[in-house]
């Protein structure tokens, strides 16, 4: 596997990756989720473009899992980080986020955050076995405060969500 930058003509192949990596959440009653479009291409290439968007790559190039981040109040904040069932299991979406940690701490961000489901295996309880620490209301910067309000408007809040934080 290969950490890299996204490229134009594999966006598509994210959208791919984001659907296959929505299909698990059905067996937790959250088809809502797994039937959720992916980020449209124009968003995607946004990423690309800013530099914020990398892809694991399997032995034939094809990405198998992608990350894309933000800046927001000094972190570098997670999007989204999407792994294909393919892929699953075997630390490639630890890969991408230990590659964007090392490059957001050589940019001087203070940390990765990121929001998720808390009862989601491969959310929340993942996220702190690599490190992560749920983010009580009072330390929410306005940033992570402002995404949390737009989650809340799309009806993510149906199942419980919180802000991680990975100090860098």
């Amino acid at each position: 596997m290969r950490i890299r930058p996204a490229t134009l003509a594999e966006l598509p192949l994210l959208q791919a990756v984001e659907r296959a990596a929505g299909e698990p959440f059905r067996a937790l009653g959250m088809a809502e989720i797994a039937d959720d479009e992916p980020p449209a291409l124009d968003l995607l290439a946004r990423y690309l473009r800013a530099g914020h968007a990398w892809v694991a790559a399997d032995a034939g190039e094809r990405p198998v899992a992608y990350l894309i981040h933000d800046a927001v109040d000094a972190a570098a904040h997670i999007e989204q980080v999407s792994v294909h069932p393919c892929a699953a299991g075997r630390g490639t979406g630890r890969a991408l986020i230990d590659h964007l940690a090392d490059r957001a701490a050589a940019e001087s961000a203070t940390a990765l955050t990121l929001t998720t489901f808390t009862d989601v295996p491969w959310n929340a309880p993942y996220y702190a076995r690599i490190g992560f620490r749920t983010l009580p209301d009072r330390e929410l910067t306005p940033g992570l405060r402002k995404i949390r309000a737009e989650e809340a408007e799309l009806g993510l809040d149906r199942w419980p969500r919180v802000c991680m934080r990975r100090e860098l």
